[in-house]
This record gives C-alpha cells, sequence and structure tokens, in this order.
C-alpha cells in the first residue's frame, strides 16, 4: 500500500466516523447557540487537539495497550463515562438556574461566558475521554501505516487527514447552527438546547456504564 492509498482509504473510513452524531458535534452545537462562534471553534481546536494525542498514541502503540488490557480500558470508559455524566447534570443545572426574564431575546449576559480555555479544555477532556474514539484509532490507524515511514509520522498524517474532515463538519454546524440562529437564538430555546444537550451527554455516560456491567 502507498502512502496515496493509505491517506484516501483513511480519508474515507474517517469521514463516516466524523458525521456520526456523539458527544464532540453535541458539545459544537450546544456551544455556538448558548455562547457564540469563538468558543465553539476553541472547543473543537480542543477536540481537535484530544484527536492528534489519540493519533499518535495509537501509531506508537500505547493506545494499542488498552486494546490488550481490560482493566485499563474499563478504567477509561468509567471515567469518560463520569466526565459525560458531569457535563449533562452542569449543562441542567445552568439551565434551571437561567431566568428568562433576564435574558435579553438573542444574548447571553457578559458574565455568563466560559474562558475560552475552559471551552478549549471540555473540548480536550471530551475526545481524551471518549473510548469509542480512542479504540477506533487502535483498531484503524495501525491498518494504515506504510512501510518505511515512521510510524508517529504516519500517525500524525492520518490524524492530520481525520481532524481536517472533523475541522469541515464542525465549520458547517457552526454555520447551520448561526443561520438559523434568529430563530433558535432566544433565551428560551438554548435553555432547552442545553437540557437536550446535557441529556444526551448523561444518556451517553449512562449507557456506557451499562455496557460495562454486561461485559
Amino acid at each position: 500500500m502507498t502512502l496515496t492509498d493509505s491517506l484516501l482509504g483513511f480519508a474515507a473510513i474517517a469521514a463516516l466516523i466524523t458525521v456520526i452524531p456523539g458527544t464532540d458535534t453535541a458539545l459544537v452545537l450546544r456551544y455556538t447557540l448558548s455562547q457564540g462562534r469563538r468558543h465553539a471553534y476553541t472547543a473543537a481546536l480542543g477536540m481537535i487537539t484530544g484527536a492528534f494525542v489519540w493519533g499518535a498514541a495509537a501509531a506508537t502503540g500505547v493506545s494499542a495497550l488498552l486494546a490488550v488490557s481490560e482493566a485499563a480500558y474499563d478504567v477509561l470508559r468509567i471515567a469518560g463515562a463520569a466526565y459525560m455524566v458531569w457535563l449533562g447534570i452542569g449543562l441542567w443545572r445552568a439551565s434551571l438556574a437561567r431566568r428568562d426574564g433576564e435574558l435579553p431575546p438573542g444574548a447571553l449576559p457578559h458574565h455568563s461566558l466560559e474562558p475560552l480555555r475552559k471551552a478549549w479544555a471540555k473540548g480536550l477532556v471530551s475526545n481524551l475521554l471518549n473510548p469509542k474514539y480512542g479504540m477506533f484509532c487502535v483498531a484503524v490507524i495501525p491498518q494504515f501505516l506504510v512501510p518505511g515511514v515512521p510510524p508517529v509520522a504516519m500517525g500524525l498524517m492520518l490524524s492530520v487527514v481525520a481532524n481536517a474532515e472533523a475541522l469541515i463538519w464542525f465549520l458547517a454546524i457552526v454555520a447551520a447552527a448561526q443561520f438559523f440562529g434568529r430563530w433558535l437564538n432566544g433565551a428560551t430555546f438554548r435553555k432547552w438546547i442545553d437540557r437536550v444537550t446535557g441529556t444526551v451527554l448523561g444518556a451517553f455516560g449512562v449507557v456506557a456504564v451499562l455496557e460495562l456491567r454486561r461485559a
């Protein structure tokens, strides 16, 4: 397999994984509607940073240890599930504390905006504690390593391909959310998007725990 064949084949698989709705998509959509475009892009950057870490780890065999160590993988799954549940609870608490009458239509009060570094950190942790993405890297990236190309360099190149596709996807989500923002950006809708996103994140965490108990 040539380098070009490897990159194109991986791009096709990564594109399918990217468009499947998950926690990353939910967080970017939530940040777009409740915090604004800058926060959504910053959170997406954090996710992409985490994806680079997973890609490099898979290529060097670090992540492969998780694949053969059931205990290590279970710890990662529990940590990821707990983080998603924590995010979900936080979003529900924020939606219940927010009073519609205190918010002018289409605007959040300045004090409610998160620091950009916090949005980046949430995106990073969301990706790093996502065992499904990690196992995707473990299972797929080694299949596209090219003889003669250093594994770390190849893993990073494959990560660039996947992250470029993810960036395009996130840009499309942000653009679509902003296009419909005039209808979706009211205080009541932002409250409900927090609740829906919180429920989705919490559900992902609960399902992960239930799958672990059945294993």
